[in-house]
């Protein structure tokens, strides 16, 4: 599983909320608002909605009480607009993240397989992989029975999209949170669990906490 699963793990660890860009446009987009009408088709294509947009909706999210105690972002920054953005957004408010872009180390061809295959429940958002993660009914979600179904962006034309945009776009992020320390890199091969587990330890060595 990917970020988005580690994502969900952190939130329930950590008891603090996702913040995901991917969430929030396809709300927008499942409530046919002009923005999500605007952003299906990029994101259909493998396309990145346009940073003030993207920065726009996080500026929203960030000004809800929930996240106090801090949060999870996931899918965020996806370009070196956004991170310098939302330094400049932290700085303003007297904090930073304690770890940006975890970045997972997945085979191309497993990166496929786990966007392919990937399945959402419609009702409870529950993520199954028919490939790696089945339900135990066919189609059907394991925890209300619910239709699993697929994004639409989860196709190989837009993964293909996706890694020319991640090339161009979401490498140097990479390279500006390490350039500032806020960096890791974990193997995102390994079980769940142990993917979890790593990112933990990178946790406590930013914050200066024993291991």
């Amino acid at each position: 599983m990917g970020k988005g699963t580690q994502a969900k793990v952190l939130m329930a660890e950590y008891e603090i909320p996702q913040i995901s860009t991917g969430d929030i446009l396809r709300d927008q987009i499942a409530r046919g608002t002009a923005l999500g009408v605007k952003a299906k088709g990029l994101m259909d294509r493998g396309a990145l909605v346009p940073d003030d947009v993207v920065n726009g909706m996080v500026a929203d999210r960030l000004g809800q009480a929930d996240i106090v105690s801090g949060y999870v972002l996931d899918g965020y920054p996806r370009t070196l607009a956004q991170a310098e953005w939302l330094d400049g957004r932290l700085s303003a408010a007297s904090t930073e993240l304690d770890l940006v872009a975890v970045s997972l180390r997945v085979d191309e061809g497993e990166l496929l397989r786990r966007i392919t295959g990937r399945r959402t429940c419609a009702a409870c958002g529950h993520i199954y992989n028919i490939y790696s993660q089945a339900p135990a009914v066919e189609g059907r979600c394991d925890v209300d029975g619910s239709e699993l179904v697929q994004r639409t962006d989860d196709t190989e034309e837009a993964f293909r999209a996706r890694m020319k945009a991640y090339e161009a776009s979401t490498a140097p992020v990479i390279e500006h949170y390490r350039a500032k320390g806020r960096f890791a890199e974990v193997d995102g091969m390994e079980s769940v669990t142990a993917v979890t587990a790593s990112i933990d330890v990178e946790l406590s060595r930013l914050r200066g906490w024993e291991i």
